[in-house]
């Protein structure tokens, strides 16, 4: 005889897990691969516009909502689900070292995009299913806080272990001290084939530097000397193949060759006279020293290896400064890759001082050599790891709840019939088109900053950003930062239930928008104190998860009543592309702009979400606790 299918499990033995499943998968796409990206050289515009696309299967699974329902049971997909997660982690792993990588990882991105939003289908659905509505009320918690958990774990604790690899997988930091002087010479420039380096003593792998100190004089130079000598350092560099291609647009500017392909009336009628527009009244205001003859002195510090790479490897090593006067920049030279083909030649780093510095001070460089492809494998490898366990894991502990059956043994003619009568009975609702542009733009602003803000905080200081380090970024965005996002959203969740949506609506819209301004004066004052930024994204991340309570209520407050889940789905399509559509210029926007004056207009687009929660229907009694019925197949309690 057949062992009979428990119809109900303990829910401490299945939410925490399914919701912090559910949670790594997004993080991944949304977030860690920002990170990951831009540790392995990708421009802030391909991460923002090809990231933000990966948002498209949240935005349109409303499309496919009905067949989680029709086929199979929402117990099924779940499981099938986390094996398809598991599968497209390992691709990544695998294909992070390839030289197309950034190609073969955005397709598994895809792949993963696509399994976690069926998977949210199908773990809300069972959700739903597996518990009764009073229970739905009190594990709205602890779902909350798994899913956060899972926030920790994939920005915060695997962004920390991708950076301690990089940090003891390369070769050793080597410093660079750069200090002015208002009493030397301008020094002569060395070309790089004149250069001897000290022969390697130990036999280990290091990078050489020449030199160790660079004294720069406050004498200002020639226009021509200094932009002859920035050009020569860029040639160097780029015809000794220091440069990955992914980077070498950016790096070497106009030296690009043409491709003869004409622009296409988008660019020539909209991009292009947009980006003059802004470049011309928004983008980083031009020094008046650069309308001069002269320009601020600069110096270049030659790197090298004291031997080849081994079995073919390529060393990447980053170099930007660590700390002192902002006013010694560093303006070629950021990014290089050595491998066995370029080693014997130096990569000339340039360094150039403020014009208007006449005085005595400093600033500490470093050159930083951690194998950042291995790094990334090695957590995506663990990630894979884990969805394994979870597949294993949850084809044991979820419950098989009596009303998990597949809608398909109800016929196909009803069931297409009512797939379209879902839909139509969602865009009938009152007020229909407010609720729809209040999903849109309630956060237009933290979808464009939510993008850029882990950029602004590894860039160097040279560009606008705060020059931490990867492990450094993991502390302060993954677990600083997502405790003040739980605790907001938990105190958010308590309020609510305690007065209603309607009482804390206001409060939350101020709370999820107006604390952006914090890096308004990261991007000013470029702070150097590692607790001020953790103070200042704290404060960011705190009131966007008390803000963000209001819209997700809401979301559940347009739902209510017949087809409650797909109209929840269908809320969630229009929450992923009110974050989609404005994360995708996001980048564009930052690059053109700089950074300062990103944040700036983040907080203008923060304005129409002020507006169009004036007009929302609300009932003043929603939000608060209401007790439920007993799970089906349950025993009532006496």
């Amino acid at each position: 005889m057949a062992k009979e299918k428990p119809t109900f499990r303990n829910p401490w033995a299945w939410i925490p897990t399914i919701y912090f499943a559910q949670g790594i998968p997004y993080v991944v796409v949304m977030l860690v691969s920002v990170i990951m990206y831009k540790r392995l050289g990708i421009s802030n515009t391909d991460i923002a516009l090809y990231t933000s696309w990966l948002y498209l299967p949240w935005v349109i699974k409303p499309l496919w909502s009905p067949l989680v329902d029709l086929v199979k049971t929402k117990r099924a997909w779940i499981i099938a689900m986390q094996l398809l997660v598991g599968a497209g982690l390992g691709g990544i792993a695998l294909t992070i070292p390839m030289p197309d990588f950034f190609k073969y990882t955005l397709a598994f991105m895809w792949l993963l995009a696509f399994s976690s939003a069926t998977h949210d289908i199908a773990a809300d659905g069972f959700y739903m299913l597996g518990l009764s509505k009073h229970d739905q009320a009190w594990f709205v918690g602890v779902r909350s806080t798994f899913y956060r958990i899972a926030m920790i774990t994939g920005q915060g604790l695997l962004i920390i272990l991708a950076g301690y690899i990089e940090s003891n997988s390369g070769l050793d930091t080597v410093n660079v001290q750069v200090r002015t002087n208002t009493a030397v010479q301008q020094a002569m420039f060395t070309h790089p084939d004149s250069l001897a380096f000290d022969p390697d003593t130990n036999g280990d792998l290091r990078i050489i530097t020449y030199p160790e100190t660079l004294v720069l004089s406050t004498e200002r130079v020639q226009k021509e000397y200094a932009d002859s000598l920035l050009a020569f350092s860029r040639r160097w560099n780029t015809r000794h193949n220091f440069y990955q291609a992914e980077l070498l647009d950016q790096q070497v500017g106009d030296a690009r060759p043409t491709t003869g392909m004409e622009a296409s009336w988008w660019s020539r009628f909209v991009a292009s006279p947009l980006e003059s527009f802004l470049r011309r009244n928004f983008g980083p205001a031009e020094d008046e020293m650069l309308l001069e003859d002269t320009r601020g002195n600069l110096g270049v510090v030659y790197f090298r290896l004291s031997g080849p790479p081994p079995n073919d490897e390529e060393v990447v090593v980053n170099f930007g400064r660590e700390s002192g006067d902002t006013s010694i920049s560093l303006v070629e030279g950021e990014r290089f890759v050595i491998t066995r083909n370029n080693w014997t030649q130096p990569v000339m780093a340039v360094i150039q001082i403020d014009p208007k510095l006449d005085f005595a001070t400093s600033a500490n460089f470093a050159a930083r050599s951690g194998n950042i492809p291995l790094a990334w494998s090695i957590t995506f490898f663990l990630l894979c790891g884990m969805f394994v366990f979870f597949f294993i894991y949850h084809k044991v502990f979820l419950p098989y709840p009596v009303a998990d059956k597949p809608a398909i043994s109800e016929g196909g003619k009803s069931i297409f019939t009512e797939f379209f009568r879902t839909f139509a009975l969602f865009f009938r609702k009152d007020r229909i088109l407010v609720i729809i542009a209040f999903l849109l733009l309630y956060r237009l602003g933290e979808a464009q900053l939510v993008k850029l803000a882990s950029p602004f905080l590894l860039d160097t200081q040279e560009v606008g950003g705060l020059a931490l380090t990867t492990g450094e970024v993991g502390f302060v965005y993954g677990t600083v930062g997502i405790l003040a996002l739980t605790f907001g959203g938990i105190l958010g969740g308590i309020m609510a239930a305690r007065h209603g949506l309607k009482f804390w609506l206001w409060p939350m819209v101020i709370a999820i928008n107006l604390p952006n301004a914090v890096y308004i004066y990261m991007a000013t004052t470029l702070p150097s104190d590692f607790l001020i930024i953790n103070i200042c994204v704290a404060v960011e991340q705190f009131g966007y998860g008390f803000g963000f309570t209001a819209y997700m209520l809401f979301m559940i407050y347009v739902s209510e009543g017949e087809h409650k889940t797909a109209h929840f789905a269908i809320t969630t399509g229009f929450m992923a592309l009110g974050m989609m559509i404005p994360g995708m210029v996001s980048g564009w926007i930052q690059e053109i702009i700089g950074y300062q004056n990103f944040f700036i207009w983040v907080l203008i687009a923060t304005i129409p979400a002020f507006i169009i929660t004036y007009f929302i229907p609300l009932d003043p009694e929603f939000g608060k606790k209401k007790e439920g019925d007993v799970v089906p197949g349950q025993p009532e309690e006496e």
